[in-house]
């Protein structure tokens, strides 16, 4: 098996995820298992924060984010969900992506995504992009795409270069997420993604913690100090988090426990004042 779905505790998983019913690999499951996923495990980069590498076997996959009151950033997620429906019997296949957010120049290939075949169709996947991502899957194909998902909007258009472009509406117009192509990936391929986004001094990743969270109601991200809570009618929240009440922000925005040593460390190194 390509994502090595034979060795995931499925059990474990649907009850991290808060699935019930039958898993079967029709559109049915992988919506409901798409929204899931993104309600029950937040984007975080709290291995890096803590001085420690990221590991991409099943088994820290599912230590970190099945067992813990943990998150972790795209390939993490993506590839445990890919695990996930992969056991269940969905034919998986990953793709990279160029992430647009933000950006004043083209991006290497360093996010990852992934199409799902259900019901006839292909799917386009991704359970790892934090607050600003799908909450469920969105149909692949050449045409373009305008959904909602709850009081969300998304878009798929295509791009001068060939490329697909997600984006999603913000109250001032479109915003565009990443650009991607079919091109298939492979695992190996990101775990050299993996390590340039974990370790290298370009990485936005390895600066300051960064944690998000979608759901319908609002899009959470804590980036630093900052807390941003944004709603679907484009109105947001802003303050700063001091170091003395990051733990029950963690807990309460994002679902997120840490055990001493490491909310220690986290604080020592990236909050200031404590």
């Amino acid at each position: 098996m390509t994502w090595n779905g034979e060795e995931l505790d499925i059990a474990a998983y649907l009850a991290k995820v808060g699935y019930e019913g039958e898993a079967k690999p029709d559109f049915d499951t992988l919506r409901a298992l798409h929204r899931a996923h993104v309600a029950a495990i937040p984007f975080e980069n709290l291995e890096m924060m803590v001085g420690r590498p990221v590991p991409l076997d099943l088994a820290a996959l599912q230590d970190k984010l099945v067992r813990q009151r943990r998150g972790g950033y795209c390939y993490e997620q993506n590839l445990l969900f890919a695990a996930a429906l992969e056991r269940i019997g969905f034919p998986v296949t990953g793709l990279g992506a160029r992430v647009r957010a933000g950006a004043s120049s083209r991006r290497a290939v360093t996010h990852m995504l992934l199409k799902v075949e259900a019901d006839g169709q292909q799917w386009h996947c991704d359970v790892g992009f934090g607050a600003e991502g799908l909450l469920e899957p969105i149909l692949m194909g050449d045409d373009e795409v305008d959904v909602r998902q709850g009081a969300w909007r998304f878009g798929i258009v295509q791009a001068a270069n060939g490329a697909r472009v997600l984006r999603t509406e913000h109250a001032d117009g479109w915003f565009d997420l990443y650009e991607y192509t079919w091109e298939e990936r492979l695992p190996v391929d990101y775990v050299v993604m993996n390590h340039y986004t974990s370790t290298h001094p370009k990485s936005s990743f390895i600066r300051r913690p960064v944690l998000q969270r979608a759901a319908p109601d609002a899009r959470r991200m804590l980036v630093g100090e900052h807390l941003t809570v944004t709603r679907p009618d484009g109105t947001s929240g802003e303050r700063d988090v001091s170091a003395d009440e990051l733990g029950d922000v963690l807990a309460r925005e994002f679902g997120i426990e840490l055990n001493a040593d490491d909310y220690a460390e986290l604080i020592r190194k990236h909050y200031a004042g404590a």
